[in-house]
């Protein structure tokens, strides 16, 4: 009878422990940011470069888009971050390919994995997707960010300076996790720039703070 009860305390304990991690979990619940570890390159492996499976220069200008991550202390580079980006087409929909399996069925196969370098340094190339038919959501595009030693967590989306829908009200409810996500493009000749930097822990929930 003592080993039950014992037993059972433990178990007990261990949900307890649990419940009190989930509670805890960096950057609040987040559906679908497992998905970063569905990169087909592991992580160590992976470039601080990624092109998106749609990005081309045949009769299209693509999308580049770079910039650095820091630390939270918002002045040191964070070199081994993995970014996971995923957006719609230009239609406006997610569209995955043909045998698609996990979250790719979800969020359609334009995504891609990235890790920065040792100057925080990233960059994808892609091109710029649309908003949602019949939907007042401006044109975004997703991105879940894999520190060392934290858990995966989503950051402020990309959104685009110039989309109508992006409202004055709309900016005002942005939550800057991670920093802006806004971009001001910049016609290159051959392709559209955008830069953003990102910041780490910041307007993050739970992020943990250190002396």
């Amino acid at each position: 009878m003592k080993n039950q009860v014992g037993t059972l305390l433990a178990v007990l304990l261990l949900v307890a422990l649990k419940a009190h991690a989930q509670e805890k979990q960096v950057g609040g619940p987040c559906e679908g940011c497992e998905a970063i570890h569905e990169s087909p390159v592991p992580f160590d492996k992976l470039d601080m470069l990624a092109k998106l499976p749609d990005a081309t220069w045949t009769g299209k200008k693509p999308l580049g888009i770079n910039g650095i991550v820091y630390k939270a202390d918002g002045k040191t580079p964070a070199p081994n971050v993995i970014l996971y980006v995923y957006h719609t087409d230009e239609t406006g929909h997610y569209v995955a390919k043909k045998g698609a399996t996990g979250w790719e069925r979800r969020h359609g196969s334009l995504r891609g994995w990235m890790r920065t370098n040792e100057k925080g340094e990233y960059k994808f190339v892609t091109l710029r997707p649309a908003p949602y038919p019949g939907y007042s959501d401006p044109a975004h595009i997703h991105v879940t960010i894999k520190e060392p030693g934290l858990t995966e967590y989503y950051i402020d989306e990309f959104v685009f300076d110039d989309d109508p829908l992006l409202t004055p009200a709309k900016r005002q409810k942005l939550d800057n996790r991670g920093g802006s996500g806004i971009l001001k493009l910049i016609d290159a000749g051959n392709m559209y720039k955008a830069e953003r930097h990102i910041y780490l822990g910041r307007n993050i929930p739970n992020y943990p703070v250190h002396p």
